[in-house]
């Protein structure tokens, strides 16, 4: 063809012969030569069944998640095995990016075989039909005749698959709730473990073309961590955590992820991500929720997961000095919590004052030596909270309570009140006794013994169903939960923005981290969208230097 101009044009035509749902999207042309080029308008081409002559299939719509739950466990501290250092960062940075996509998220540290049982079993008590449902592992494990295993932090030293925990069986159990899409990202060693020689025989899997499997490295290969003085991570979440929040599909994404692995010097031929995925619809992790089918499963879920996830009110204790001390709560996973004091009031004549927590009971894990400290990093926590936490002019102390899962009883302590006169040179002390109730997952007994039958039972779900056959470990804590309402109240008391966690997303944009163009993926670190995760200064640092391998500690 030829234009006024005298030009003349050669038109190319693309064709598609077998066009399936992963040709949709939005196409441009580009219309260059030596000098100069030009893009053309933006189409967007919808492929379904009317787009297709004499099409007899129905292609079924992304985006009909009725939830998302996930369940993040990392154990670092084995008991008779090499500790680890990276999954305390990894599980909190994933936690904060499934919760920007309005995953319902249970962020689990340091469990033994009972708590992990019990963990596994509550978590498959919020999957339902059409429900995404995905989890999360990083510590020590193995792989023996194509099952994993995930290994708990109470294992002996020649363990085999009955100190573990089958990630196998419990798909099995999760297809029994007719799930939307089934994630496994397994952050562990797959080598052979040759003190177990049982073969396991999970159950049956139905064919449902719904499951993704993300190992953090190859069949009989090790996965490794980078040991750091700061914040260590995993390799795998280093580079998932770029990839998790964009608006593709899952195996897209993972494939991404994988080929990002591919180009770092450092693991070539050392690790590398496998998937594995019989995924047959376009399933997103940044789907948006569907509830108007089912908006009182949807409700009961709500209620159910933030049985788990409740923090004390904030108490404000007046002693009889006249000082006034407020006590604040945080959570920074769903099993650790942090108390800080702050003085609110005090009268003139007390020149200094601090106001610390001190006679914890047996059970819970306290790190004394970094209790009572001046900011959160002293204290051994990985929160960065402008929310709900007392601003840095106000001075405060903070105490990570960790291990609540193993609490039995009410958590109770002593705020122990120190202050001094103007003139006096004795320091003076005031106790007060406080009794805060069982905060977050404590409520659900995880030390507890679980039958597997109440996993397998009918996955219809109702409200009536919810409160009576579905586990009493749950109904114990409605007496604290008024409402739905009232438990993203407390929920927002973390720092994390319970608008986000009780939404559906309103913009996909505000979920992917923003992209760089830098070919070279190290050296240009974006920025990740989570505001309350790590000191921007320790995430995104992954300019690693390594000089040999001694830096690497497998999994």
């Amino acid at each position: 063809a030829s234009s006024p101009s005298g030009l003349v044009f050669c038109w190319s035509t693309l064709q598609i012969p077998c066009v399936t749902t992963e040709h949709r999207g939005e196409y441009r042309c580009k219309v260059f030569n030596l000098y100069h080029q030009a893009w053309s308008d933006t189409a967007t081409i919808a492929i379904g069944p009317s787009s297709i002559t004499d099409a007899s299939w129905v292609e079924v719509d992304r985006g009909l998640a009725t939830d998302k739950v996930a369940l993040l466990i990392g154990n670092m501290n084995y008991i008779h095995h090499t500790q680890l250092c990276a999954p305390i960062s990894d599980v909190h940075e994933l936690t904060n990016l499934l919760r920007q996509m309005d995953f319902k998220v249970v962020s689990l540290l340091d469990l033994n075989w009972q708590e992990m049982h019990s963990a596994v079993t509550e978590f498959l008590l919020l999957l339902d039909k059409g429900v995404y449902g995905l989890l999360y592992f990083a510590g020590h494990g193995y792989e023996n005749y194509g099952n994993s295993f995930m290994v708990p932090i109470d294992a002996p030293a020649s363990y085999t698959s009955e100190h573990c925990l089958c990630v196998q069986n419990i798909l099995t159990r999760m297809q029994e709730k007719e799930t939307g899409l089934n994630v496994f990202l397994l952050d562990m060693c797959r080598k052979r473990n040759f003190y177990d020689d049982v073969i396991v025989q999970p159950g049956l899997v139905k064919v449902t073309a719904n499951i993704v499997f993300g190992y953090a490295t190859c069949v009989d290969a090790e996965a490794y961590e980078v040991k750091r003085e700061d914040v260590s991570n995993g390799i795998f979440i280093s580079f998932l955590k770029r990839r998790v929040c964009e608006d593709e599909k899952v195996t897209v994404m993972l494939d991404r992820v994988a080929e990002d692995m591919g180009r770092f010097e450092i693991t070539r031929g050392r690790q590398a991500l496998e998937l594995r995925s019989n995924l047959s619809e376009r399933r997103s992790l940044t789907d948006q929720i569907q509830t108007a089918e089912c908006s009182a499963s949807y409700k009961a879920r709500n209620l159910q997961w933030a049985v788990a996830h409740v923090l004390p009110k904030s108490h404000c204790l007046q002693f009889d000095c006249g000082v006034k001390v407020q006590l604040g709560f945080a959570a920074e996973f769903s099993n650790i919590m942090v108390i800080y004091t702050r003085i609110l009031e005090k009268p003139k004549e007390i020149v200094s004052c601090s106001a610390q927590l001190t006679d914890f009971p047996q059970g819970v894990d306290v790190d004394l030596k970094k209790s009572n400290q001046e900011t959160l990093l002293e204290a051994g926590s990985l929160l960065l909270i402008k929310e709900g936490l007392p601003s840095p002019e106000a001075p405060s102390l903070y105490t990570r309570i960790r291990s609540l899962q193993r609490l039995r009883t009410e958590l109770t302590f002593t705020v122990c009140l120190h202050y001094t006169y103007s003139n006096m040179d004795e320091e003076v002390q005031e106790r007060q006794p406080v009794t805060i109730g069982k905060p977050l997952v404590s409520k659900l007994n995880l030390h507890e013994p679980r039958s597997d039958h109440v996993c397998s039972a009918s996955s219809s779900f109702s409200l009536d169903s919810f409160s009576v056959t579905e586990g009493s470990s749950f109904t114990e804590g409605f007496a604290s939960v008024d409402s739905a309402s009232n438990t993203w109240l407390h929920y927002a008391q973390t720092g994390t923005d319970s608008s986000s966690a009780n939404r559906q997303t309103s913009s996909r944009s505000a979920n992917v981290p923003e992209e760089t163009d830098c070919p070279e993926f190290f050296d240009s670190p974006e920025p990740l969208v989570a505001s309350k995760s790590l000191p921007h200064s320790q995430v995104n640092d992954l300019n690693y230097k390594f000089s040999d391998m001694c830096n690497f500690h497998s999994y």
